[in-house]
């Protein structure tokens, strides 16, 4: 059998602040720069969720209509529309930079994936904007 890798495209829009609590206001604005805004600004996000395993006797390596669900009803209606330092239970005390999104956003999705093994979750690319962005393949990468 071979491996495969299969993506899901979603797109959400939230926004947020970058602000360290430990830091001053002044050393908040000096690393953060526009981004550290009080009211906080917004992005309309991207988000490629990349699963891979072994391609079944069905020809799939997961039903895609099972990731579509997923990430419809169970991860994307947490972050969309939302502020993501105030409204998003898996953020609470985390900065909301892309990267740090990026990684709880894969604890989110690698939990619902669990009963879909032996597909495993291989990659997060998170768009903030057309020129950003990032990737996240996992904690032991």
């Amino acid at each position: 059998m071979h491996t495969v890798e299969i993506t899901r495209v979603e797109e959400f829009s939230a926004s947020h602040r970058l602000h360290d609590p430990r830091l001053s206001d002044d050393e908040n604005r000096a690393l953060y720069g526009i981004c550290n805004n009080p009211n906080g600004h917004g992005h309309n996000y991207e988000l490629h969720v990349t699963v891979a395993g072994k391609v079944a006797e069905s020809g799939m390596v997961m039903n895609l209509t099972d990731l579509m669900a997923i990430l419809a009803e169970r991860v994307l209606p947490t972050v969309d529309h939302k502020h993501l330092n105030h409204d998003v239970p898996f953020l609470d005390g985390i900065i909301p930079t892309a990267e740090n999104i990026a990684i709880a956003l894969w604890n989110e999705i690698e939990r619902e994936l669990a009963p879909h093994e032996p597909c495993r979750l291989v990659r997060i690319k998170l768009h903030e904007s057309r020129s950003n962005y990032v990737e996240y393949r996992g904690p032991s990468s």
